[in-house]
């Protein structure tokens, strides 16, 4: 059992809790809690740590995920395990998970494995972690087939947003882009229509079709979408609001859309 703080295993992922380019540069990320090590796949998990209470409770489920992994779990100390818990009150297992291969952004602009239609989300410099983790969730949820990001957009494993996500990052196809302008040209030549969520919308999101490929613009916390990457919508939308609600957060503004065209979509 490791119970010190200077351990270098410690050490290591504590840096790898704080610091983004060390995930990037082992192409990983920290996956925390209960319910994260119930759905982590095999095949992605890495390492695995555990406190010692954790492991005296739940020792059989501990020892089948990792033998099926291959991995060896470490048992860390109460005290060691908080140090490197991103919780406040952990629950007393973490796992280091490979990320899933990245499907690249043509096959994304095609129907699924499933033959489903393109239901995309673009997220133009999205900020908060935990938006960006619930629209991820959010999107399993309501048949998004992909999401793209901006390079500018919040970190997609830093580990607020992992446990927002509630284990749908090990199967929601995530790809960040350099050019979200260019990325929505090659959509309209694949005859992907593009709905930008907008206070300048003049049409009710209700009212349009998302049974064919349909994408869904969702712009900054504050400043929503840049005009830049706005303009080449195909049509402005608008989620009408009562009382002097100007505007819906912006995980819940895209909760509304993905669920309305899974609505659509399930009526064809």
């Amino acid at each position: 059992m490791i119970t010190s703080t200077a351990n270098q295993k410690v050490k290591r992922l504590v840096t790898l809790k704080k610091k983004r380019k060390a995930r990037d540069e082992e192409q990983i990320f920290l996956a925390e809690g209960l319910r994260m090590f119930r759905e982590v796949p095999g095949d992605m998990l890495r390492e695995l740590y555990v406190s010692e209470a954790f492991y005296e409770k739940e020792r059989e489920l501990v020892d089948r995920k990792a033998g099926e992994a291959g991995v060896f779990p470490e048992v860390l100390s109460e005290q060691v395990f908080s140090h490197v818990s991103d919780t406040r009150t952990p629950q007393g297992v973490l796992c280091v998970v490979r990320r899933r291969e990245e499907m690249s952004c043509e096959e994304l602009l095609q129907p699924d494995q499933e033959g489903r239609k393109p239901l995309l989300m673009v997220l133009d410099n999205l900020q908060d972690p935990g938006n960006l983790g619930t629209i991820v969730r959010t999107g399993e949820g309501a048949g998004v087939t992909g999401i793209f990001l901006s390079r500018d957009c919040v970190d997609l494993y830093n580990p607020k947003t992992i446990r927002s996500t509630m284990g749908s990052i090990y199967r929601m196809p995530c790809l960040y882009v350099d050019d979200l302008p260019e990325l929505l040209r090659e959509m309209k030549k694949k005859k992907i229509q593009t709905y930008a969520a907008h206070l300048e919308g003049r049409t009710d999101y209700d009212r349009e079709d998302y049974t064919g490929g349909c994408a869904f613009l969702i712009g900054n916390e504050g400043n929503g979408l840049r005009r830049e990457v706005a303009e080449l919508a195909d049509t402005y939308i608008l989620i009408p609001m009562e009382g002097e609600v100007e505007s819906l957060n912006a995980a819940i503004a895209a909760t509304v859309l993905m669920f309305e065209a899974g609505r659509q979509r399930r009526r064809k």
